[in-house]
């Protein structure tokens, strides 16, 4: 028992949120507007980051995770292009989208959380908050979860009037412990 109490006493972050790494090549980050009406989807890639999580401490959970900007792939070069420049993601300027995460709480259902954190693009950073699932995968966790955001929150394609101001941004994030 003394042991135990001890173990407990020198090492308490052992008793916190594990640590992970995304794997991008086993991950999926798909973006989804409405383009003259009909859906158009995008897929981007150089996810990079750091997960601290345990379902029963989410108190110490934390994700801190980010994305290449140009890494935009909608299987058309000359729109992926326009989508780089600075009307859109600026990608020179503004290489990597990034997502800190502020709070997680427990939805209900198995395995249902709520994220609340703070979404950067283009250098202008928004608080959001969006439904996550985590279950376990060969050894690591898959996180799935959806993000509805305004493109004009963050300034993008502010003088297009073919795109919808609402896009999507659905997450199937692979991690494995770090």
């Amino acid at each position: 028992m003394k042991k135990i109490l001890l173990f407990i006493l020198f090492f308490p972050a052992l008793l916190h949120a594990q640590v992970y790494t995304p794997v991008d090549s086993r991950s999926e980050i798909k973006i989804i507007i409405k383009n003259v009406g009909m859906d158009t989807e995008g897929r981007m890639s150089g996810l990079q980051g750091t997960i601290h999580f345990n379902p029963a401490e989410l108190k110490s959970a934390s994700f801190d995770m980010s994305i290449d900007a140009a890494s935009i792939n909608t299987d058309i070069e000359p729109r992926d292009k326009t989508l780089k420049e600075a009307e859109y993601l600026n990608t020179a300027q503004y290489p990597r989208i990034s997502f800190l995460s502020k709070q997680l709480s427990r939805l209900p259902g198995n395995n249902r959380y709520l994220m609340k954190g703070d979404i950067t693009i283009k250098g202008i950073t928004r608080e959001i908050s969006f439904p996550f699932s985590a279950l376990p995968k060969d050894g690591g966790l898959q996180f799935s979860g959806e993000m509805k955001l305004n493109r004009k929150d963050f300034r993008i394609g502010t003088g297009s009037v073919v795109l919808s101001e609402g896009f999507t941004v659905m997450l199937q994030v692979f991690a494995r412990p770090a």
